[in-house]
């Protein structure tokens, strides 16, 4: 208390310095006296009341201490009674146990009456229940059965619930009970026969599905029920839960199988087409069973069975597997073909699933794909490699086929244009055609594949097609006699590299969306290459044969015989137009450039006569006249040329002047002007050699050793550059090997 008095003194002190700081502030000790007085007074106030309220509370908890220890001592006194009680009443308990049993068997007595009725009338019921399961009545067999099931449920749940241990009753119970399970059996027979013909049920009597369903309702509610109880008292009667929801899905997915397995009616021996047929059926079984289900089947369901989804499910499900086991199978290229182009194209298309009936019901996006795209893929792989095989075959058949009429007596056909040709062009194509649009069924990617494998068949094909045109000339030129219409079919060969050509365009155009695509645009120049090769050929040889008949009168030309009459040039227009008439039939670009060869060839053979030097003129008269004839001759071949190049658009006077300005060089008459006019020549035919001048003015037949050597020796100064578009002529003639020192003498 001291410390604390002490503390409060300087406290005090402490105060009373700050207000007395200053000399004014004495005048205001009376009023700080007051101040602090009725502070102090306050405080003090405060101070009593919360004491006597502390008092209060602490009076109040005695009070309360106290009634509770009276309470505890009561209570005490009050469970030694009870304890006293209990142990007298031990014995009293015990004298009761028979009191007990005759509750238990009350209990068991009142369920056996309560269920008197039932229990005598089973037989009768059973029986009553087998001949309206028989009669079809499913729905009132039902409700017996239900009656049945619930008394012996009923019985063997109260001797559970009394004596769990007891299997000596609760097999007696079942055993009396025991036609119940048959019954039961017997129903799912019905109902699922039912839901097996359901698709053709609901369309003849809906009722009976409706039937079917209810039933299967009701038992749904009394598995949830029964399943309730025993978790609550773990008793479940026999034979539940039934599950005949999951039983009727089992029961209908069975059945759509069946269905779609059901329809191959035929097979490969009997039937080339039995996968096309089976495929057309499952999609107008499929079909006509969804808009069924669709439109029928869910009015007949609870909405939260979903039939129309379940259905659709099981049919995709069951179309799926069947897919897989037909890809298994060892497939033809064609069954392939059908079943991709079914799996696909047809299966997703308005003729199946995207079909206005179904909708908005079926989702095509949303199904998955009937077969994996690697099971896909080894069918196409498998596809590619038949294809190749049977494509290697028709081509080579085709070949063989062709090459049998290229022998025959007959003429070959001609087109509307009157141009000959085969029927290899049209076969080929033909048959590329088929694949290419069977390929386009399935995708766009198999299609350019098969058009890429086309082409490169065809770039083989067309090579052996080169060499047996080839032997085929080659056969005729050994016995020109055979085949009889040789001439006829080579030009139809001819013709055919055209119209391979034209076809080979028109598949690309018709088949490539992008013309650019790497493998296909770099075919095209090749095959061209290979074709024109065959054409290039085929003219030569037609050409081989032109002048081998013309042979012993190009022999008369430039001869003593030309000089006196010799009508060979006449003979040899006329046989010229003879042959192109028959080459009349070979199409524009061909026939264009056979006709400019013939016209090169014969001026070529009318030089290589001047040169090799078969007469010698020995005047300035048979230098005219010889030289009037070649100018004569000159004109009559290029009016036979323009007339067989009518129509080209070509100037084809080019080849007959060389053979004029040969001739004008023969006829010159004043020798000093020789060298200028054979300088004119060589400047107008630059390939023209040495040995041709010296041939040419050994024909002349007056030209001095001198000249010669003059004339020789300025013109090896200074040699004529050709022109671009200069077409040699001379280099081809070879002079008899008679050199140029001899021609100078």
């Amino acid at each position: 208390m001291k410390e604390t008095d002490r503390e409060a003194v300087a406290t005090a002190v402490q105060r009373v310095a700050g207000m007395l700081q200053r000399p004014d502030q004495l005048d205001k000790v009376e009023q700080y006296r007051r101040r602090e007085a009725r502070k102090k007074a306050s405080v003090e106030a405060r101070l009593k009341a919360a004491i006597q309220s502390q008092l209060d509370g602490v009076r109040t908890g005695l009070s309360q201490l106290h009634n509770a220890l009276n309470d505890v001592k009561d209570i005490q006194q009050s469970l030694a009674d009870v304890s006293k009680d209990w142990r007298q009443s031990i014995n009293t308990i015990e004298s009761l146990k028979d009191v007990k049993d005759a509750v238990v068997q009350h209990s068991q007595l009142a369920a056996a009456v309560e269920n008197l009725k039932n229990i005598f009338s089973v037989p009768e019921i059973v029986r009553e229940t087998q001949d309206l399961i028989e009669q079809g009545a499913l729905l009132q067999a039902h409700r017996k059965l239900m009656d049945l099931e619930c008394s012996r449920d009923g019985l063997m749940y109260e001797q559970y619930r009394m004596d769990s241990g007891n299997t000596r009753d609760m097999t007696l119970i079942h055993g009396y009970f025991g036609s119940t399970q048959g019954l039961s059996d017997e129903l799912a027979k019905q109902l699922w026969m039912v839901l097996q013909r359901s698709l053709v049920t609901v369309r003849r009597d809906p009722t009976l599905l409706v039937s079917v369903v209810r039933i299967i309702e009701r038992e749904e509610k009394i598995d949830r029920r029964i399943l309730d109880r025993k978790k609550q008292t773990g008793f479940v009667p026999p034979g539940r839960p039934k599950n005949w929801k999951e039983k009727m899905f089992t029961i209908l997915e069975r059945t759509v199988t069946t269905r779609i397995e059901g329809t191959q009616a035929d097979t490969r021996e009997s039937d080339k087409m039995w996968l096309v047929r089976h495929l057309e059926i499952i999609r107008k079984y499929v079909l006509d069973d969804l808009i069924v289900a669709k439109n029928l089947m869910v009015q007949c369901f609870p909405p939260h069975y979903e039939i129309f989804k379940n259905l659709l499910n099981m049919y995709h499900q069951a179309l799926s597997t069947r897919m897989q086991e037909l890809a298994s199978e060892d497939l033809e290229a064609n069954e392939i073909v059908s079943l991709l182009t079914w799996v696909l194209n047809t299966y997703t298309s308005t003729e199946m699933m995207r079909n206005m009936e179904l909708a908005p019901e079926v989702d095509v996006g949303t199904l998955e794909p009937l077969l994996s795209p690697h099971v896909v893929s080894e069918l196409l792989d498998t596809y590619m490699s038949t294809l190749t095989s049977n494509i290697i075959a028709w081509l080579r058949k085709a070949l063989e086929t062709d090459k049998k009429d290229w022998v025959k007596e007959t003429e070959p056909e001609a087109d509307q244009d009157g141009y000959y040709q085969t029927t290899l062009p049209a076969i080929v194509f033909q048959m590329f055609e088929q694949n290419l649009q069977v390929a386009a069924q399935i995708s766009e990617d198999l299609k350019t594949k098969v058009l890429v494998l086309c082409l490169q068949q065809m770039n083989s094909f067309l090579s052996r097609y080169k060499d047996e045109a080839q032997l085929y000339k080659e056969e005729h030129l050994r016995n020109r006699q055979h085949p009889h219409c040789y001439v006829q079919y080579m030009i139809a060969i001819i013709n055919n590299c055209q119209t391979f050509k034209e076809s080979i365009v028109s598949l690309k155009r018709k088949y490539l969306k992008n013309e650019v695509e790497e493998g296909v645009s770099l075919s095209q120049p090749s095959m061209d290459g290979i074709l024109d090769a065959i054409a290039k050929e085929g003219c030569s040889g037609l050409l081989e044969e032109v002048f081998l008949d013309l042979e012993q009168h190009l022999n008369e030309l430039m001869t003593k015989k030309w000089l006196l009459g010799s009508n060979a040039v006449d003979i040899i227009c006329v046989t010229v137009e003879d042959y192109f008439n028959d080459f009349a039939k070979i199409k524009k670009p061909y026939k264009k450039r056979m006709t400019a060869e013939a016209h090169r060839r014969v001026v070529v053979e009318y030089l290589r006569a001047v040169m090799q030097k078969r007469m010698s003129f020995r005047s300035p008269e048979e230098r005219k006249e010889g030289a009037e004839k070649m100018v004569r001759e000159a004109e009559q071949l290029r009016f036979l040329f323009r007339k067989l190049a009518s129509g080209f658009g070509e100037d084809v006077d080019g080849y007959c002047d060389t053979i004029v300005a040969v001739a004008e060089v023969i006829k010159l008459t004043d020798p000093s002007l020789l060298y200028l006019e054979v300088s004119t020549l060589v400047s107008k035919y630059p390939d023209i050699r040495d040995d041709h001048i010296g041939a040419l003015l050994a024909v002349r037949g007056d030209a001095s050793r001198d000249m010669k050597q003059t004339i020789m020796e300025t013109l090896e100064q200074g040699p004529a550059q050709a022109s671009p578009s200069y077409v040699p002529l001379f280099k081809d003639i070879v002079v008899p090997s008679l050199n140029v020192a001899k021609l100078l003498k």
